[in-house]
């Protein structure tokens, strides 16, 4: 998976570097460095990998499917950006490095982080990325309602506002839906989108994605609690120092392990419907609740 995972990402890279702005010598050449320092390098990736995958069931041109993954990690990154902010989480490593506020400034991050979200939607709209404006616009809604106060910006409300309170399992699973099982929604749909997919096809992928992204939280819970600031590539023991309600202080680490087993389960079986060529889907589902063994 590593290896699969690895390459998605080179290609991924060439993707961006040719759609982000290049510092030239402009007087705002600074926010064209925050972005691209932000966007490109290292990481998981597993958004754009899901769109990726979900294209290749599809016969979707890898063009295409390029750069709707562009455009999801732009959105990732931009809300990293947002995120780490000290108005936020307040963190200043992200992905092993110096946060895109500590490199520069805050005020620079913020305008990276906009510049992002809103290039985004101007990847998914340009005709270079389909020539079907119907599927262009279906790709910008179904974005945009991830994104938004019905997706991840929603979700990261209730985080913050969840700081010191308790939450309850349904609470934080909502959160959770929201602010990280939105978006991988919107990349394993985005590849049904491109393909032109009738809703059951759309219905049995966002099921996947549901399942598949409360695996990956549950394990991040586990990872945060476990793991090294160094393994992590961020802060570790974020979530006790907020006291954020978290999978593993409501469940404990044994029942959070199992917990995500079995939502792992749940999102493979989601893909029933598919052949061997959704075998990328199944090992992602796999991946996310194995990492960091």
């Amino acid at each position: 998976m590593i290896a699969e995972l690895s390459a998605a990402s080179a290609d991924l890279g060439e993707t961006l570097d040719g759609i982000l702005p290049r510092a030239n010598g402009q007087i705002e050449q600074r926010l064209y460095q925050a972005m691209r320092y932000s966007t490109l390098g290292d990481g998981k990736r597993l958004r754009p990998f899901l769109v990726l995958s979900s294209a290749g069931l599809f016969k979707v041109s890898r063009r295409s499917a390029l750069r709707v993954a562009a455009a999801v990690e732009m959105v990732h990154s931009y809300s990293l950006i947002h995120d780490d902010l000290p108005a936020m989480d307040d963190d200043d490593l992200r992905r092993g490095k110096p946060s895109c506020h500590k490199q520069f400034d805050e005020a620079t991050a913020i305008l990276a982080g906009d510049a992002l979200l809103t290039q985004a939607f101007e990847v998914l709209a340009d005709e270079d990325t389909h020539p079907d404006p119907r599927v262009c616009t279906d790709l910008v809604r179904a974005l945009a309602r991830a994104a938004g106060p019905h997706g991840m910006v929603g979700g990261q409300m209730i985080d913050l506002a969840g700081e010191g309170q308790s939450f309850d399992q349904a609470q934080v699973t909502h959160l959770h839906l929201l602010k990280t099982g939105r978006m991988f929604a919107f990349a394993c749909e985005a590849g049904a989108i491109l393909g032109k997919a009738p809703k059951s096809i759309r219905l049995a992928l966002r099921s996947y994605a549901h399942d598949m992204g409360l695996a990956f939280q549950i394990k991040d819970d586990i990872l945060d609690v476990e793991a090294s600031s160094e393994e992590l590539g961020k802060t570790a023991g974020k979530d006790v120092d907020q006291e954020k309600s978290t999978f593993v202080k409501l469940l404990g680490l044994d029942q959070a392990r199992e917990q995500a087993r079995m939502l792992c389960d749940q999102a493979i079986n989601h893909l029933n419907c598919f052949d061997g060529e959704a075998e990328p889907l199944r090992a992602v589902a796999r991946f996310v609740v194995e990492r960091g063994r």
